[in-house]
This record gives C-alpha cells, structure tokens and sequence, in this order.
C-alpha cells in the first residue's frame, strides 16, 4: 500500500477509543444500560468510520483534534445500527464481533434502549466538537441526521427485511440496499469529516462522492469475503474495481494530504482480494 494506512488506522482508533470510552456511562450491575452500551461500542471493531471522519478532515486542511469527537459519533451511529439490526424482530444475530449480541447479553428491551441511547449520544458527540464554525457544524449534524433516518440506515434495513430470503436478481437491486446502510455511513463520515475541516464546496462533493463509492466498495468486498451473492460475481468484480478507481481518483484531487483516504481505498482492495482468494 503507498500509504501506511494500517498504522494511521491504529493511531486513529486508540484516540477514538480513549473518547468513547471517556464518553459512555458506566452504570450499576451486570444488566444495566450503561453497560449495555459499553458492550455494543467498546473491545472490537476496526474503527473505519471515525477514521475516515479524521481523514476528510485533515483532507481539507483540518486538525485532527476538530474530528475525534464527529468520528466518535460515527462509531456510535454505527453500533446502534448494528444493535438494532441484531433484534429478534431483524436480523436475529447471536454474535457480534465475537461476543454475544446485546440482546443476548443483556435482553430485548435493553438492547432496544441502549440502541437508542447510542444514536442519541452521537449527536450529543458530533454537537460538542469544539473549534467548528458553527454553520459548518449545523451541517454536519444534518449530516448524520440524513444518514441516520428514513433516507439511510432506516431505509435501508426495510430493504433489506423485504428481501430477506430472496436473492437479488441484478446488481443494481443490491445495491440499493448497500446504498442505504453501509455506503450510506460512509458517505456521512467523510462529509461530516469536511464539514469540521472547512471543507470548500468542491472539496465537499469529492468527499461525499468519495465516502459512497468507498462504502459501497468495501459492502461488495464484504460480500466476497462472507461468499454472499455468489450469482452476482463478475459484476460485483467489475464494480468493486470500478469503485476503488474513482475513489482513488477523488482522493488524490487532495495531492498529499490525501493519502490516508487513498490508503482506505487500498485497504478495501486488499480485503475483497482476500475474499477473492478464499472463495
């Protein structure tokens, strides 16, 4: 890879850790919200998101310490999500990142509530970033509330429940699901990211462009890697390839101080060739 990403990735996810961790509430007893919550976010993860936050902001000339609290509310949007989708009444996930589900662990309703605590306290996060002009963000905060509902992963998890035991019959049906969940997150963590680095209008179209095509690629990888719509193969291949292309090119509009998010791009290659090679 040109970029040392997976050391940027590390660095990244120990300051994003030490924030969650400061920022989620502890609680009283084995069965409690707080440690709910703390079940569902903290031990696990590769932090993507909040790094691609902290990328598009250093992107646009932004520091870091602008970010970490939007790419902390990303991570919290993204393990709501991921509760959520767990339920009984959803996905009905036994294990999460090698560990039990929250409501495994913890229980229907409290998984429902620590879901909803997660998504609120994202916007508590993303609400008290410090050295933002408060204009840029509003709009970062529209952002994440756009990403969040009916036109993201809300929209996108009734997709994917509706097609629930059918396979998709062209890449485009697919993709209308990853449009909503996945590439949808992405696509808010680099704008949220350009938002706090003072992004210009132009660099925030790349970002935002660049975030969907990342997320969509690195759902297809996915895929390739759990063997999952096997029937889609060489177009998924050819797509993903597609994606990467014009990630990369986006990325590198940034000359220098983008290469952390060309080093992402490359990092969601490596991950689908691995796949590739497993299946």
């Amino acid at each position: 890879m040109s970029h040392d990403i997976r050391s940027y990735l590390a660095e990244c996810q120990r300051r994003v850790d030490d924030c969650l961790e400061a920022m989620l509430p502890i609680g009283e007893g084995a069965q409690s919200l707080g440690q709910a919550m703390r079940h569902a976010v903290l031990g696990g993860g590769k932090r993507l998101r909040p790094a691609l936050v902290i990328a598009a902001c250093e992107a646009v000339g932004g520091d870091r310490s602008r970010a970490i609290s939007g790419a902390c509310a990303l991570e919290l949007v993204h393990a709501y999500s991921l509760v959520h989708d767990d339920l009984p009444a959803m996905d009905d996930d036994l294990e999460r990142r090698g560990k039990p589900t929250v409501h495994v662990a913890f229980g229907e309703a409290t998984a429902i509530l620590a879901g909803d605590a997660l998504l609120t306290l994202a916007f508590e996060a993303l609400a008290g970033s410090m050295g933002c002009d408060p204009e840029r963000l509003l709009m970062g905060v529209r952002e994440l509330a756009v990403c969040a509902g009916h036109a993201g992963l809300v929209g996108g998890q009734c997709l994917d429940l509706a097609a629930a035991g059918k396979p998709c019959e062209t890449l485009g049906e697919l993709e209308r699901i990853h449009l909503g969940k996945t590439a949808a997150l992405f696509r808010a963590a680099a704008a949220v990211g350009g938002h706090l680095g003072g992004a210009s209008p132009d660099q925030q179209a790349s970002l935002s462009e660049y975030g969907e095509a990342l997320g969509l690629a690195f759902q297809h990888a996915d895929d390739i890697l759990d063997g999952e719509h096997r029937h889609l193969g060489e177009a998924t291949a050819r797509r993903l390839d597609e994606l990467l292309g014009r990630a990369r090119e986006l990325a590198a509009r940034f000359g220098d101080r983008g290469e952390p998010l060309g080093g992402l791009a490359d990092l969601v290659d490596a991950y689908a060739r691995k796949g590739e090679a497993q299946g």
